[in-house]
């Protein structure tokens, strides 16, 4: 049996509430928030009894989602945020934008950086990197026609 879909992608956060304010600009629509907890939901994670809050964030296509985390136990023992791009593990999320320009006007607001610079990749896509909340690597893609 194949793969269906890619369900989520999965990011650990401090501030959850800034975080989905941040994709909420990007154009994410908040689906729900929870907070799991208990022995169970260790058992998946290997954790331990844990409780983090949650905080599910759909794309306006309704196909993909960003499940963004904040751990209130146990404690956060490591911190990849500032990781370079060339750097082992999972890298950054990229999204699909219409205009590359006023997604930045928009997301500098919101303390987005810009990494590099942005780029022309033929005549396919205008392409960057960003820092987002916390130092997330975001990338930002507009197709071209």
């Amino acid at each position: 049996m194949a793969v269906k879909r890619m369900d989520n992608v999965g990011i650990v956060v401090e501030d959850l509430s800034g975080a989905i304010d941040f994709f909420g600009e990007l154009g994410l629509e908040l689906e729900g928030q929870a907070t799991i907890e208990g022995e169970w939901a260790g058992r998946i994670t290997g954790l331990g009894d844990q409780r983090v809050e949650i905080a599910m964030m759909r794309t306006p296509d309704g196909h993909s989602r960003l499940e963004l985390s904040r751990f209130l136990a146990p404690a956060v023992v490591a911190d990849h945020r500032n990781a370079p791009v060339n750097a082992l593990g999972y890298l950054r999320v990229m999204f699909a934008v219409d205009d590359i320009d006023e997604t930045l006007e928009r997301l500098r607001k919101r303390g987005a950086q810009l990494v590099g610079e942005v780029v022309q990749y033929g005549n396919a896509y205008r392409l960057c990197y960003i820092r987002g909340p916390e130092g997330l690597l975001i990338g930002l893609a507009q197709e071209l026609s």
